[in-house]
């Protein structure tokens, strides 16, 4: 059972300038087994990882594969992976049959985005964290809009949400951003976690021009990338998890 709004306020309060990695041991404590962490693996994500790693290495990780990402970002995935040592990271897909109903010609993104987010996001998101009382974002406040009065612990209908890095400034995240090993995702400008369409209004012509120049999309989910395909940098380097 959830706390009450009153006790979800309190607890905010009480973590509301602590570290990261205490505001995860204390999400952990507080839902043993009953926690998870949603992460992009993006280069920003990167950071929240670590401090979970930090924690416990078997907090179950939930990666959204929407089967439009950028084969970096998938394989940038796997590298922190082995680098953090996590051990139960679940990469989630929409369903396959929806998606043959909804989008079979995978174009639903130049018509209408949002039904294009739900049915490859929103939902199979919703539906994986069912089986948790509570998850752990990366949100911060320093992106500003909604997030701007973002609070550490908040509640999520009848959930908790953690936000370990909400009151951290770009200031505080610069020095774990200049570790070679978050580089990965800026080896070229579009690499993300998110693909080319949805960043902004494109025309659909254009945008599929742009996504055959690059070879952006990974034609299947999950491929399996060589060593080679990597900068060479992050092969290499370990700094992440000294």
């Amino acid at each position: 059972m959830m706390p009450s709004q009153h006790n979800v306020t309190l607890l905010a309060e009480q973590l509301a300038q602590a570290s990261p990695r205490r505001i995860i041991e204390s999400a952990a404590n507080i839902l043993p087994g009953r926690l998870a962490v949603v992460s992009s693996f993006g280069t920003e994500s990167a950071v929240l990882l670590k401090f979970v790693a930090e924690v416990d290495r078997s907090l179950p990780i939930l990666f959204l594969d929407t089967l439009w990402l950028f084969k970096e970002t998938l394989a940038y995935r796997d590298q922190l992976v082995a680098l953090l040592g996590l051990t139960d990271v679940r990469t989630i897909r929409p369903s396959a049959s929806a998606l043959a109903l909804i989008d079979p010609r995978r174009d639903l993104c130049f018509t209408d985005r949002n039904a294009c987010c739900n049915i490859r996001k929103v939902a199979p998101l919703a539906k994986e964290l069912e089986a948790f009382d509570g998850w752990i974002s990366g949100r911060k406040r320093y992106h500003g809009g909604e997030r701007a009065d973002l609070a550490t612990v908040e509640s999520d209908g009848h959930r908790l949400k953690f936000n370990p890095l909400a009151h951290l400034t770009l200031a505080e995240l610069k020095p774990f951003l200049k570790r070679p090993v978050y580089h990965a995702t800026r080896s070229r400008p579009l690499v993300s976690t998110r693909w080319a369409a949805c960043r902004a209004p494109v025309a659909r012509s254009a945008a599929h021009r742009h996504v055959l120049a690059v070879g952006a999309v990974s034609p299947k989910p999950n491929a399996v990338f060589t060593p080679g395909r990597l900068p060479r940098r992050l092969l290499s380097n370990q700094s992440l998890i000294r």
